[in-house]
């Protein structure tokens, strides 16, 4: 069970919109006649499916009273890949200097409650402040849409009902167990909740009652309940206690970026006889690692070691996880990256990438289809691209790369 059902939809708006003009929730246009009349169609064709389920009529009203179509989730389920932002603008707001003040002053008010939660589940503190400052600004953004509302309105677009429907089955049997009131069950547009996001499949599986009152509640004030349920999903999928999530490395002239793809692994014995060396200590030995450059040869290089891989079973984008380790590396004292971001290089459209897929394909390089998405095909295909015209092969995607490649297909 993957926490990132909805984490990834609510990190991808958050991602994708904070750079454009959005409209607030009191601009959202009202709903229509029609549209209600389809949240109350599917809400009593799901009251059967709920029954059946075990569900009381009783709970299910609670459940659902007051609730209707909600425009915003459908505005913002809609609009999740539209645009595209560097990885540098998206980390000046995940690790940003308030953000990280507010991560240590947090980290010395909760100190006790951090160390009783290393101490059982053996994740640091650092790691749990930064899931807690990237997934709600450490409290402050919990989400205010009832869940039951939302993952009805995405029930009712039919795009995701099955998920919806098997999550508000899960809904159901939070209720049941008294975690906490209909009225007060709220989160994200995608029905995330709570100071670090659960899901409610992920709640019931991991969410933890570090005090003692019986209660599993991530959504109160008090952070303590969700700080150690995000402790235990992390130790459920494989942390390892003293182990780095991704260090910033250097590498010696004329290193083969082929080398670099962020997934193959080797041991720190390789990666050192090959010229690479931490900035500021020395390489991990404890397991072998992948390299990743998410800006390519004129951005910071990083070790990716087997943590890098437990977050992105919490959130599945590796620019999140990496985030969350530069986060909780600055929580806990360390300095800001050494090298600079290319920060007159501008993300590519999703649709140049379709364009750059289709060119690629044209002149002989497979990128398993023109989808505008960046996979391991696509950078494949970039650098054997890149290597046939004597490129520097990083595989990343550039403005200058597409003008080369419509100057090659002519």
């Amino acid at each position: 069970m993957r926490l990132i059902s909805a984490a990834i939809f609510f990190l991808t708006v958050w991602i994708s919109t904070t750079a454009m003009a959005q409209p607030t929730p009191a601009e959202f246009p009202q709903s229509t006649a029609a549209q209600q009349a389809a949240y109350a169609s599917w809400r009593d064709g799901f009251r059967a499916r709920a029954a059946a389920n075990g569900v009381t009529s009783q709970l299910f009203d609670a459940a659902f009273r007051g609730t209707s179509y909600n425009t915003e989730v459908t505005y913002r389920d809609g609009h999740q890949a539209e645009f595209t932002r560097t990885i540098w603008d998206y980390l000046d707001v995940a690790v940003s200097d308030a953000r990280v003040s507010n991560g240590r002053r947090l980290a010395r008010q909760n100190a006790r409650t951090l160390r009783a939660i290393e101490n059982q589940y053996a994740v640091e503190a650092q790691v749990v402040m930064s899931i807690w400052g990237m997934e709600s600004n450490y409290g402050a953004m919990r989400g205010d849409i009832p869940v039951v509302e939302a993952l009805g309105t995405l029930a009712t677009n039919g795009r995701r009902r099955a998920w919806a429907e098997r999550e508000l089955l899960n809904v159901f049997r939070i209720l049941a167990n008294g975690d906490i009131a209909p009225a007060k069950l709220t989160g994200s547009w995608a029905g995330a909740m709570g100071h670090t996001q659960f899901m409610p499949s992920s709640y019931l599986a991991y969410a933890r009652d570090i005090r003692g009152d019986g209660r599993r509640d991530i959504w109160g004030d008090n952070p303590e309940d969700a700080l150690a349920s995000t402790a235990h999903y992390l130790a459920a999928h494989g942390w390892r206690h003293g182990a780095p999530v991704a260090h910033e490395v250097t590498l010696p002239r004329g290193f083969d970026y082929a080398l670099i793809d962020g997934e193959t692994r080797r041991n720190a014995d390789f990666w050192a006889g090959r010229g690479v060396a931490r900035v500021n200590g020395a390489l991990y030995t404890g397991a072998p690692f992948s390299l990743w450059a998410p800006a390519g040869a004129r951005g910071p290089v990083f070790a990716v070691y087997p943590n890098f891989q437990v977050i992105r079973r919490y959130n599945n984008a590796a620019s999140y996880a990496l985030a969350v380790g530069l986060l909780a590396d600055q929580i806990n004292g360390a300095g800001p990256l050494r090298a600079s971001w290319p920060r007159d290089e501008r993300a590519l459209t999703q649709a140049e990438i379709t364009e750059m897929q289709r060119v690629l394909e044209a002149l002989g390089y497979a990128t398993g289809g023109a989808d505008g998405r960046m996979g391991p095909n696509t950078r494949r295909a970039i650098r054997a691209f890149q290597r046939a015209k004597g490129l520097l092969n990083d595989g990343e995607p550039s403005v200058a790369l597409l003008s080369a490649l419509r100057q090659e297909a002519g």
